[in-house]
């Protein structure tokens, strides 16, 4: 298996620390207000590496914290009137419906910055005595990046240019504008907890080294998050915890690439942000981890409005084959245990689920694969004849068996085919203005003129049904009606 590590810029072997352990920590949401499709994206992400490398074989353990103390939440409860830490207890419940509404695989330990105070300040106080921080007349702490000499080998950037670049901060008595709060005194109406500086409170890149030390241990195998947090954020984890341990942090950097909206970033401001609750009110849960996974993780995301109903039509198709699948296999006795045809695609699906996954996690190879699979299953159940109809019928229960092993690992398949065929149905009948029993009033009506041979009216319903998006397929147990719009793509 082998693991990008955003350190080196290269694909390396995956070598866990201890044998069939992994320990793994991704960087959470900082609950300020509800989660975007962004937030979605990286803890689908995460949840699809661990759910793989626990199909493999490792025990992992992992983490993701909440930001729960920040300046940003601070503005916003003194807005609302409220107390910051239950104005941040009512955000990270609000985030946890929406992960469940997403179907994804919790962290094994959820932390929180509040929680962990009395760590930080130890984390704090052993990084003064080794010489790392100081501590202003103010009771402000920072770190002295000039200390440790590898500051800036994740990202790649010197301290000299880091410093000409930076615009020297106001707060009275930091030596160096690069140098980074490990502890903020509390400013007037600000919530604070007491330190051996004073009122205060943590900074933003502390909690995650403290939470990790305390959780995980010294050195992690996978640490993770966004792109954006690899510079400070990731950067200044890395100074403040080798700084204190003299161990290396980190064995493997990954960082889940950004997601714009129709071109744009998303911004508040610009009207596109759009919210994980939102978004579920619009497509199924399959439908967006299909778009999140369908590319690479480490690649940005650019989304546009017909991304989402692409892939509707993808996730249609291959519910509706599964469900003839379904059907093929009860009416022909498949046996998944039995002899299957001696075919590459069915007896590959698991092997190159495996081998893309191997490569970095390559979810979005591993989707692609699907089209060819669920193509092949459609050929082979149009040309089945009597003499295979019972090898046919065990190729497919054998398929969708292997299917539902591994594409579980990217959340996909876990709902009953006639229910997400039935909820697509109705979405797009919606948006045609037009229900299930006109079409089946026309689809009677069309079969009546068919039996008198008045083949002229029986072509005219289907004419007048398709402009309206309905289409008919005449089969040998009886006419069947599809939305066009879901079935032209992929048929």
């Amino acid at each position: 298996m082998k693991i990008t590590n955003s350190m080196s810029g290269k694909k390396e072997e995956f070598v866990p620390l201890k044998k069939d352990e992994v320990k793994m920590y991704a960087c959470g949401i900082t609950v300020y207000d509800l989660s975007h499709i962004g937030h979605a994206r990286q803890a689908i992400v995460y949840a699809m590496i661990t759910d793989y490398l626990r199909y493999r074989g490792y025990h992992v353990t992992y983490v993701r914290n909440y930001t729960d103390v920040d300046d940003k939440i601070i503005k916003r409860a003194n807005e609302l009137g409220k107390n910051a830490l239950e104005f941040s207890k009512e955000q990270i419940l609000e985030n946890e419906k929406d992960m469940k509404n997403l179907h994804v695989t919790e962290a094994d330990i959820k932390t929180k910055a509040s929680e962990y105070i009395p760590q930080i300040i130890k984390f704090v106080e052993n990084l003064i005595e080794k010489g790392h921080a100081y501590v202003t007349d103010k009771g402000d702490v920072y770190f002295s990046v000039k200390t440790f000499k590898e500051y800036g080998k994740l990202s790649h950037r010197k301290v000299d240019e880091l410093r000409n670049g930076v615009r020297i901060e106001v707060e009275e008595g930091k030596k160096d504008p690069v140098d980074f709060a490990l502890w903020k005194s509390a400013k007037p109406g600000e919530i604070y907890w007491e330190s051996p500086w004073g009122k205060g409170r943590p900074g933003w890149h502390i909690e995650c080294s403290a939470m990790i030390l305390n959780t995980l241990g010294e050195t992690i195998d996978i640490h993770g998050g966004g792109r954006d947090l690899l510079f400070p954020h990731h950067e200044n984890e890395i100074a403040q915890s080798e700084a204190l341990t003299d161990k290396k942090f980190v064995n493997y950097w990954t960082h889940c690439g950004l997601i714009k909206i129709n071109g744009e970033k998303m911004s508040k401001s610009l009207g596109n942000s759009l919210t994980i609750r939102d978004a579920l009110k619009m497509y199924n849960y399959e439908v967006i981890k299909y778009v999140m996974l369908s590319k690479h993780y480490a690649t940005d995301i650019d989304i546009h409005d017909k991304d989402f109903a692409l892939a509707e039509d993808h996730m249609y198709y291959f519910y509706s084959t599964i469900k003839k699948m379904e059907d093929f296999i009860n009416k022909n006795q498949g046996d998944a245990k039995a002899n299957i045809l001696e075919d590459e695609i069915p007896q590959s699906i698991v092997s190159k689920f495996i081998q893309a996954m191997d490569d970095d996690f390559n979810s979005a190879l591993a989707i692609s694969n699907l089209h060819i699979i669920f193509r092949y299953m459609n050929n082979i159940m149009k040309t089945a004849n009597k003499s295979n109809r019972q090898i046919v019928a065990n190729t497919l229960a054998k398929a969708l068996e292997n299917i539902k092993s591994v594409y579980k690992i990217l959340g996909l398949f876990e709902q009953n085919p006639e229910d997400f065929i039935h909820e697509m149905k109705e979405k797009y009948l919606k948006k045609l203005n037009i229900d299930i029993k006109q079409i089946e009033s026309e689809i009677e009506k069309r079969a009546e003129a068919k039996k008198v041979k008045d083949f002229e009216t029986a072509d005219s319903i289907r004419a007048n049904l398709d402009e309206k998006g309905i289409i008919l397929n005449d089969t040998v147990d009886g006419t069947v009606w599809d939305i066009k719009e879901l079935y032209s793509t992929n048929q």
